[in-house]
């Protein structure tokens, strides 16, 4: 095995070691979950924290929405459940972020590493949209000292933040903190001010931004071309949120209708669900800047809902395909949401220009053979759904209509066209990111492009060429796993009950209590710890065969191991013998050679038992410690396009 460590460690170096921390690996920024979920474990709050923000400017909200690839990733879940790693953030930014009331540790925790080294006094550069792409794009230039003004259309920062997350799912006065704390730095906000209505791109360079970023997100909701779609009633959901989060719902009945099965659908469904009564203590983020209480009038009052109100979510996908979290439909139907899965909509029915009904077919398959989508339906099973509000939650789009000819920005698909590896536009001057350039995608996404971009900004106005690398080193493994580690159950953090949540606006989850935090976090498996095999001094005893307690070390002749294609590469390389070869070694002559030891790296619960079973030291328990920092290399970035106008051509000039 410690060839095939060693072979694995020169084929692939540190990368292999890398991608073995899952977690880390699937984390679009990186961000070090297996370090802030073992400090917690052991008590190191701080460090976790800080852990946590060094290369996410939004670790607080992250804690609360993220779509956590890292869990869906951890190695925990192939035992029995993923460490509940985003709680866990929270349990952390919750007392050291700036919703804590400080940014202190906000500010100091930031890796700088992972920012360009050259940094000085520079010139102006905009960037449009004050959402997590924008503010992400702010937050990195400003620190490598350019002058950042941010303008944003609405009139509070925030962008999907604040108009499509729910209210009981993200507090807003967190939202404006950890955007304060980015303004801090010196970052310029402007609000309402529209591109397109307000400035357009040529103003702006007019004005000297000699750089601008375009984050401005998928702002508009999609609607199916059904019958009866411009039937009184009929929403889309991002419309519906907006107007919900901001405490101006738009008016619906009693029986409401989503259509949609992802978070989105479920954020729209669960708000719906919402009495109108909830918002008249609620605060908006223009409330919380004017430091004013909600006084909601008498109109809206009367708006009210009542007890018996219904909503339904239709989808197309059964129960287990569909796309949203498993804990987003659970809680949902635990507030009263009725579920109907593998319905498509038909049509809208209407009286007297409102909405009455959904027809709906069934959806006998989503996917076609080779995954892609192409529903199919049973034209025979039509049944209708009564309702007097149908919300539309399936997809967002562009509103492009800011672009002019003379901008020199192309688009495609309704997307800002972009490359895919520096995210300039056909503009030189202008980068873009985020959903307007790649599509719907996680908070998190949009962030590691966001911080790409910036990247790509720095470099073609200072005419240099930036990279990511990463340091690497070994060092012996010093640890201690709690008892019964590996019995430990994931729990969720407390939530309120469902008729309580249901029937107002307080958070749905609420933070780990302190040995529960310590408790979760104990469950990681520690994958930057490694178990390295010495097969010089091996003297092939099994003892760690006998003793793993997961039974995922075994003895494998090599007759066995070559009945793979992998196996039997392996084998040629063990044996020094050139693959196309290997037909000339009978079976009979594999099996007089010996065998191997086979771990499964995939179920090591990181125990140690083998290293202090064996009599010869041959297997030693290692960390892999790395970090990812940027350097500058010589030259210009040959990926990025430059114009005359650009500060290094006038540097040089």
């Amino acid at each position: 095995m410690a060839e095939a460590n060693e072979q694995f460690g020169q084929i692939g170096g540190a990368s292999y070691w890398m991608e073995m921390v899952k977690c880390q690996d699937a984390c679009p920024v990186h961000t070090d979950a297996c370090g802030y979920v073992n400090a917690i474990a052991e008590g190191r709050d701080e460090d976790a924290y800080r852990i946590a923000r060094a290369t996410n400017p939004f670790a607080s909200i992250c804690g609360r929405v993220c779509g956590a690839p890292c869990e869906a990733n951890c190695r925990r879940g192939s035992l029995d459940q993923p460490v509940s790693i985003r709680a866990l953030k929270r349990f952390v930014t919750s007392q050291y972020g700036p919703e804590s009331g400080s940014s202190d540790h906000y500010l100091a925790g930031c890796n700088r590493e992972m920012l360009p080294p050259n940094r000085g006094d520079y010139e102006p550069v905009a960037v449009i949209g004050a959402g997590v792409a924008g503010m992400t794009v702010a937050h990195d230039l400003a620190i490598l000292g350019y002058k950042v003004t941010v303008f944003e259309a609405h009139s509070t920062p925030g962008g999907m933040l604040t108009a499509g997350v729910p209210v009981f799912r993200l507090p807003r006065d967190l939202v404006m903190a950890e955007i304060n704390a980015i303004l801090s730095l010196g970052v310029e906000l402007k609000c309402n001010q529209r591109l397109g209505r307000d400035f357009s791109i040529a103003e702006l360079r007019a004005q000297g931004y000699k750089a601008i970023f375009l984050g401005v997100g998928l702002p508009k909701g999609r609607k199916l071309d059904l019958p009866g779609a411009d039937l009184a009633g009929v929403y889309d959901g991002m419309d519906f949120l907006r107007a919900f989060n901001e405490g101006n719902p738009l008016p619906v009945g009693k029986r409401i209708i989503v259509i949609g099965g992802g978070n989105v659908a479920y954020d729209v469904a669960r708000s719906a669900v919402r009495p109108l009564e909830a918002l008249e203590q609620h605060e908006t983020v223009a409330d919380i800047e004017r430091g004013e209480s909600v006084a909601y009038d008498v109109a809206r009052s009367a708006m009210r809902l009542s007890d018996d109100k219904e909503v339904h979510v239709v989808c197309l996908e059964k129960r287990t395909e569909m796309p949203a979290d498993e804990i987003e439909v659970t809680e949902g139907s635990e507030e009263g949401l009725i579920l109907h899965n593998s319905r498509g909509p038909r049509g809208i029915v209407g009286e007297s220009g409102k909405v009455a009904g959904l027809r709906t077919v069934e959806c006998t398959s989503v996917f076609d053979a080779n995954g892609r989508f192409s529903p199919t339906f049973d034209e025979n099973n039509i049944e209708t759904i009564e309702a007097d509000t149908i919300i539309f939650s399936i997809g967002q789009s562009s509103d492009l209509s800011f672009l002019k000819p003379e901008d020199g920005v192309e688009s495609v698909r309704g997307l800002i066209k972009i490359d895919p590896q520096t995210y300039q536009t056909t503009a030189p001057d202008v980068f873009a990111c985020g959903d307007i350039a790649h599509g719907p995608r996680l908070f998190i996404h949009a962030i590691r492009s966001a911080q790409i971009a910036a990247r790509s900004m720095h470099d073609f106005l200072r005419g240099t060429h930036t990279e990511e690398v990463v340091q690497s080193s070994w060092e012996k493994a010093v640890y201690t796993m709690c008892e019964d580690w590996d019995q430990l159950r994931r729990v969720h953090p407390p939530v309120a009950p469902a008729r309580e949540r249901a029937n107002s606006l307080q958070m749905i989850e609420d933070t780990f209590p302190v040995d529960d935090a310590r408790a979760q976090a104990a469950r990681c498996l520690r994958c930057n710890v490694n178990t390295v095999f010495e097969t010089n001094i091996c003297v092939a005893c099994t003892g760690c065969v006998d003793v793993c307690p997961e039974n995922l070390i075994r003895l494998t002749g090599l007759d066995e191991l070559c009945k793979t294609a992998e196996g039997r590469e392996s084998v040629a390389g063990m044996l020094e013998v050139p693959p196309a070869e290997m037909d000339k070694i009978s079976v009979e002559e594999l099996k007089a050679l010996g065998g191997v030891l086979l771990k499964d790296e995939s179920i090591c619960i990181r125990c140690g038992l083998c290293a202090a079973r064996c009599p010869s030291h041959a297997i030693t328990m290692q960390k892999f410690n790395f970090r990812r920092q940027c350097v500058s290399l010589p030259g210009l970035n040959p990926k990025l396009k430059y114009t005359a106008t650009s500060s290094h051509a006038q540097d040089q000039a």
